[in-house]
C-alpha cells in the first residue's frame, strides 16, 4: 500500500487558513488556531476540505462510516457528512488508503493512538453544565509526576484543584479518581471530558461540594488484543496496586486531602468503570463512593451473587458501607448497565442508575454521567 508522501502531507496543511463558506458553518471549537475547516453548521453536519492535489483517494472517517471526498479543479478535496450526533467524536482523514490526522485538528488522544476530534455543538442551555463560564471562580488541573516503584518508570496523573483550594489554606479536601477507558489515557477527562468546567460549574452553583479529581493512566491505553496472548482479566491490572500503593500515597502527601473512606470515590467511563468496580468492591475499607459510567462489566455472566468475593450477598452490610452506588449509560448503547441496575435492585442494593438520552459510548454520556453522579457524592449522611 502506498503511503502518502512527505509533500502531500505538507500540502495537506495549507488548507487549515481557507475561509469557509457561510452556508457551510463555523469553524469547530476543536481546530488548530486560525483553521477554518472543518467547520459545523446548524444542523450537524461537518464539512471538511483538505487541499491535497497529488492525492488519488480521500476519505473521512467519522461515525462509524467512511465519507468519499470529492476533489475540486485547484486539487482541493471536500465532504458534507449527514447531521453527527452532538459531542465529540474521534476522526481521521483516509489518504490513499492510509489513515492519517487532520493537521487542521487539534489532536486527542483516543482509538489507543493520536486522533483527530471534533465537537458537535449542542444548544447552549443543554452544553451550559460543561462550558466554561467566565463568571464564576475556576479551579486549576495540574499535571503531576511521580514515580513508580512497581514499574520502575516515571508516571503522571492530572489534579484538578477547586478555586478556593489556592486560598483556602487550612482546608483539607475529599478526593475522587477518574478513570480513562480502553485506548484513551489521562488526558482524556480534561480535555474531551471537559471534567474543570463541569466542576467549576457544579460548585459555584453549589451542587457539589469542593473536591480534588486525579486522573492517572489505568495501563489500558491501547486496544485489548494488541499485546499477543493478554487475558481479559489482565488487561489493566496492573493499575490495581499502582493506585492502591502508590498513587493514592502520592496524593495524600502533596495535596491537602482527606484520607479516610467516607472522602475518597472512584469512578470510571468503559474500561474504567470495570477498572473501578474491581478495585473499589474488593477494597471497600477504603472507598465509599463509586461511579461507573458506560462501564465494562461482566460479573453478570456468573451471577451477581458471586461478584467480588460476594460482596453483594448481604444487602444491609453493603448499604451502610457505601454511600454511594452510581451506574450510568447512553440510551442508544448496550453495556448491560441496565440490567446490572435491575440485578442490583432485585438484591436489595441501594444505587442510582442514568441514562443519558440520545447518546452513545462517547463523551458526551460521560460528560453527562459525570454531572449527575458529582452532586450524590462526599454529602453527609
Amino acid at each position: 500500500m502506498k503511503k502518502p508522501t512527505l509533500t502531500l502531507l505538507a500540502a495537506i496543511v495549507a488548507i487549515s487558513g481557507m475561509a469557509t463558506n457561510p452556508a457551510e458553518g463555523i469553524p469547530a471549537i476543536t481546530n488548530i488556531p486560525e483553521a477554518a475547516y472543518p467547520c459545523v453548521d446548524a444542523q450537524s453536519k461537518a464539512t471538511f476540505k483538505i487541499y491535497a492535489p497529488e492525492a488519488k483517494d480521500m476519505k473521512i472517517d467519522i461515525c462509524g462510516r467512511k465519507y468519499p471526498m470529492n476533489r475540486a479543479a485547484d486539487g482541493s478535496w471536500s465532504v458534507t457528512t449527514d447531521p453527527l450526533v452532538e459531542g465529540f467524536h474521534y476522526y481521521f482523514v483516509i489518504v490513499d488508503g492510509v489513515a492519517v490526522n487532520d493537521p487542521a485538528s487539534e489532536t486527542f488522544y483516543g482509538c489507543g493512538r493520536q486522533a483527530s476530534g471534533i465537537e458537535i455543538p449542542e444548544k447552549a442551555e443543554e452544553a451550559a453544565y460543561y462550558t466554561f463560564n467566565k463568571d464564576i471562580p475556576h479551579g486549576q488541573v495540574r499535571e503531576c509526576p511521580y514515580f513508580s516503584e512497581s514499574e520502575q518508570a516515571q508516571r503522571r496523573c492530572f489534579v484538578y484543584t477547586p478555586a478556593e483550594y489556592e486560598t483556602r489554606h487550612d482546608k483539607k479536601y475529599p478526593v475522587l479518581y477518574l478513570q480513562h477507558g480502553m485506548g484513551e489515557d489521562e488526558r482524556g477527562w480534561h480535555e474531551q471530558g471537559m471534567m474543570a468546567n463541569i466542576l467549576d460549574n457544579q460548585i459555584a452553583a453549589g451542587k457539589c461540594v469542593p473536591m480534588i479529581v486525579v486522573m492517572d493512566y489505568g495501563n489500558c491505553g491501547y486496544i485489548h488484543g494488541t499485546r499477543p496472548g493478554e487475558t481479559r482479566d489482565e488487561f489493566g491490572a496492573s493499575f490495581t496496586p499502582i493506585m492502591l500503593n502508590e498513587l493514592i500515597p502520592f496524593i495524600e502527601q502533596t495535596f491537602r486531602v482527606k484520607t479516610d473512606r467516607d472522602n475518597r470515590a472512584m469512578a470510571g467511563l468503559s474500561w474504567g468503570g470495570h477498572e473501578t468496580f474491581q478495585i473499589t468492591l474488593n477494597n471497600l475499607d477504603k472507598f465509599s463512593h463509586i461511579g461507573s459510567f458506560s462501564g465494562a462489566l461482566f460479573f453478570l455472566a456468573d451471577g451477581i451473587d458471586k461478584a467480588c468475593g460476594g460482596v453483594f450477598n448481604d444487602a444491609d452490610a453493603f448499604n451502610n458501607r457505601v454511600h454511594t452506588l452510581f451506574l450510568g449509560m447512553g440510551s442508544e448503547e448496550n453495556f448491560g448497565s441496565d440490567k446490572i441496575s435491575e440485578a442490583l435492585k432485585r438484591a436489595g442494593i441501594n444505587h442510582t442508575y442514568y441514562i443519558s438520552p440520545g447518546t452513545h459510548h462517547e463523551w458526551l454520556t460521560w460528560r453527562r454521567c459525570l454531572n449527575q453522579f458529582l452532586p450524590l457524592i462526599f454529602t453527609s449522611k
